[in-house]
């Protein structure tokens, strides 16, 4: 079971979760441990720049999105990183708060 899996799942029923991710991939956009309010997809539009909780190539991501083509999302890092392609299925939810 990922870290994700349970945000994922209620991010699935329509449900706003919050939790504070660790790691420094996206510093300068959120901080390791800053508390994230993340808002189904059902509910909030994204667009290149969104913050997003998603999956590519089988690992969950809280990562920017890069780049859409079609029902294609492109996802990276805020150091530059590009983690891949996905479906727009595999975008769970879209981040709409970050507080300390």
């Amino acid at each position: 079971m990922g870290w994700a899996n349970k945000h994922i799942e209620a991010l699935q029923r329509n449900q706003v979760v919050q939790f504070r991710p660790r790691g420094n991939s996206m510093s300068g956009r959120i901080e390791s441990g800053q508390l994230v309010t993340v808002t189904p997809v059902a509910q909030q539009a994204f667009q290149v720049g969104s913050i997003v909780l998603c999956k590519v190539n089988g690992v969950h991501y809280l990562h920017l999105v890069k780049a859409i083509s079609g029902d294609r999302i492109q996802i990276g890092n805020n150091k530059g990183r590009i983690n891949g392609w996905t479906a727009r299925r595999n975008v769970f939810g879209v981040v709409t708060g970050i507080s300390p």
